[in-house]
This record gives C-alpha cells, sequence and structure tokens, in this order.
C-alpha cells in the first residue's frame, strides 16, 4: 500500500497553505500560537473565513455545503490547519450535529439548521453527560415524557462544553426505561432559551470557564425536534461518536508542538538556561517523542489509504485516539518540564506577559491541566483499549 502523496495531491497541499497565509488573521494566529484562550468570537470569525471559501464542513455531503475531497485531501487539509496555528471551527457544529443532521435529519431540519450551523448563525452545544453517566453514557437518566405534541424533559446534564455560549442544544434523553439500557434512549434538538433550563458554570483547574452543569426543570420541547425515531437514538449517538473521534489523533497540532518544543530547546541553550546535561537529556526526550509521532502518523496514513481503497479502518480509530492523545499529553509535559518552576504559577488573565517570547511559561501550567482531559473525552482510552484487544486480540 503505498503511502506517498501523488502530485495532485501536494498541489493541493499548496493551495491549502497559501489559503492560510493570506486568510488566517495574525491576530488568531498569535493567540494559538500563545496558548491564549479565544473567545466565541474569535471562532465564530474563523470558521465564517471557511465557510466563505467552502471550506468550513468540507467532510459533509456535497449537497449540502461539503467538498468530495479524497480522504488525503482531508488529512492534509487538517494537518496544515495545525501547522498554520489555526484555530478549529466549532466542533459542535462541524463534527457533531452536522453529519448527524445530514444522514438523519428531515428535510425541514436540514432546511432549518444545516446552512446556519456551517456558518455559525446557531451555535451548537451537546448534552450527552449526566452524573453517573459519563463514559458508559448509556446509562443516562434525564427523562423526556411525550405530552401531546411536546417533551417534557427533566434532569441533568454536566460538562456541557460552551453551554454558556450555546444558542441550541442537541442531547440524548430517556423516554423509555422498561428495556436494555441502549433502549428507550431518544435524540432531541432544543433551544436554549427555552423556559426551564438553567446553565450553571464549572470552572476547570485550568482557571477557564468553558464546561458547564445544565438543569431541565419540566422543559417543553416539540416533537418535531426529535432526530431519528423515538426509542432509537443510541444509534444516533453512536454515528455522532464516530465523527467526534475521526480526528481526535490530532497529528498535525502534535507536529506544530514538536517543533515549538525545538525552537525552545535552541533558545534555552543559546541564552544558558539550560545545562549540557539538561540539553542532552531533553534531546532524547524529544528524539523519543518524534520517533513515536513518525509511528502514529505511518498509522494515520495506512488508515487514510484503506478509506481511499473502500476498506474499512477496523480498531485503528480506537489506537490513533489513545496514542494520538497520549502524545498530545506528552507534549504539555515537556513543556512544563522546560518551564521549570516558572511554570507552576496559573497565568493572570488580566495582565500580559512582560516579555511575549515567554507567553508559553505563563501558558505551561493551565496547558498541561486542560490536556488532562484528552484521554477521557470522545470515549476514555480505558474503553479504546477494551474495543483494541476485543476487535484485534480476539480477547
Amino acid at each position: 500500500m503505498k503511502l506517498d502523496f501523488t502530485p495532485e495531491e501536494t498541489a493541493f497541499r499548496d493551495e491549502v497553505r497559501s489559503f492560510l497565509k493570506d486568510a488566517l488573521p495574525d491576530d488568531l494566529r498569535r493567540k494559538m500560537i500563545n496558548r491564549d484562550h479565544l473567545t466565541k468570537e474569535d471562532t465564530v470569525r474563523w470558521q465564517r473565513i471557511l465557510n466563505a471559501r467552502g471550506w468550513a464542513v468540507t467532510h459533509w455531503p456535497v449537497e449540502y455545503g461539503g467538498q468530495a475531497w479524497t480522504p488525503a485531501q482531508r488529512y492534509i487539509f487538517q494537518e496544515e490547519m495545525a501547522l498554520a496555528h489555526a484555530p478549529e471551527g466549532s466542533p459542535f457544529n462541524v463534527n457533531m450535529i452536522g453529519p448527524v443532521l445530514c444522514k438523519f435529519g428531515t428535510a425541514a431540519q436540514q432546511e432549518r439548521f444545516l446552512a446556519a450551523t456551517a456558518n455559525i448563525d446557531i451555535w451548537w452545544c451537546q448534552g450527552f453527560s449526566e452524573p453517573g453517566a459519563g463514559s458508559d453514557l448509556a446509562s443516562l437518566k434525564t427523562t423526556a415524557v411525550r405530552d401531546g405534541d411536546h417533551y417534557v424533559l427533566n434532569g441533568q446534564k454536566i460538562w456541557t462544553t460552551q453551554a454558556q455560549h450555546a444558542d441550541w442544544m442537541f442531547g440524548l434523553f430517556r423516554t423509555d426505561s422498561s428495556g436494555k439500557k441502549q433502549q428507550g434512549i431518544t435524540f432531541l434538538l432544543l433551544d436554549m432559551k427555552t423556559p426551564g433550563i438553567t446553565v450553571r458554570p464549572i470552572e476547570t483547574i485550568d482557571g477557564e470557564h468553558d464546561a458547564n452543569e445544565v438543569f431541565f426543570d419540566d422543559v417543553r420541547v416539540p416533537v418535531e425536534n426529535i432526530i431519528g425515531e423515538e426509542g432509537r437514538g443510541w444509534d444516533v449517538a453512536k454515528h455522532l461518536l464516530g465523527s467526534e473521534r475521526s480526528g481526535i489523533a490530532r497529528i498535525g497540532l502534535s507536529k506544530e508542538r514538536l517543533s515549538q518544543l525545538r525552537a525552545l530547546e535552541t533558545r534555552l541553550a543559546a541564552d544558558g538556561t539550560l545545562t549540557g546535561e539538561e540539553q542532552r537529556r531533553l534531546a532524547h526526550k524529544l528524539a523519543e517523542v518524534e520517533v513515536e509521532l513518525r509511528a502514529l502518523e505511518l498509522t494515520q496514513l495506512r488508515v487514510v489509504a484503506a478509506d481511499a481503497h473502500g476498506g474499512g479502518a477496523n480498531a485503528a480509530a480506537s489506537i490513533l485516539k489513545v496514542k494520538g492523545t497520549e502524545m498530545q499529553q506528552r507534549m504539555t509535559e515537556l513543556v512544563t518540564e522546560l518551564a521549570g518552576p516558572a511554570g507552576l504559577a496559573m497565568p493572570d488573565h488580566d495582565h500580559a506577559p512582560n516579555d511575549p517570547d515567554d507567553g508559553w511559561v505563563n501558558a505551561a501550567a493551565p496547558f498541561y491541566f486542560t490536556m488532562r482531559k484528552v484521554s477521557i473525552f470522545g470515549g476514555s482510552n480505558e474503553v479504546q483499549k477494551n474495543i483494541i484487544a476485543k476487535t484485534m486480540l480476539g480477547l
């Protein structure tokens, strides 16, 4: 199986690079380099730039605004975005509810939501996890009871990212408890301005507010907002989770961070911050990371090549998720090690660092803490290892 890019794919890479060089606002690029927190307005602005080019939702079907790109083109685009320090669009819009609406939505739902979702005229959040129903999502208990042409919702969701900004939520709710726990779950869309919805912030250890608790107290949702069939929401959720995990290895992001680490190594060695022994130890660690990253990239390219020839990825998505997130966390550990004691303090968001080149030191601790979550979301790594064991090893 050939893993080299064709001349056409290389030309496509050049096209993407040229676009990103011209279209990416410098203030957003600088925020990404310094690990600054992106505002809602930052994300909306960049996704609308991509959408104007036709590149915001490239993996959607062409009839809904997507591009008929090959798996190799999609891989190249994701990698070049990361290497250019471009923000991601809203994953809830682009990678989650969008593909679900394309596959399961009615014509009326597609007409109402898809174009607005691609342009972030609607900001979505995901109502899946609950207290006691995270990795074991099928144990969810928030109820949706049919009352005429509405469902009445009661219960709680937790870790709801960006709910404080959201216009709409897509979520899973229990409409029947009589069968197996995967049965009786229904996928619903709900307007976040509906009476009875309360959003309460969760401040995470990195000092940011992205996560929330969401409470439902007799919230009435029109039956027309159901996706798929009542009680068959688990099938819709599996499709969504497959889309969520598809790019979770984020190899381009890790390559960009490795490049930054090497630049930091050179700078700190030149100014005498690192001793000769420290330089040798760090060089050894960076070489190990580079080898692992190359192996991960080859695995990703094999999946891309298999997809291009109609082959199944088998458990490759789980392998990429496990190794990709471990790699992302390893990068944060090396950044924290380089920062030393100065990197232990949480940043003062009201004051910029005296030296802009030292912004990475201020970001070291929150960067380390926030990346602990990547091995949990999208299906915890422990769950992914079980999938690998069953699918590939027959255990």
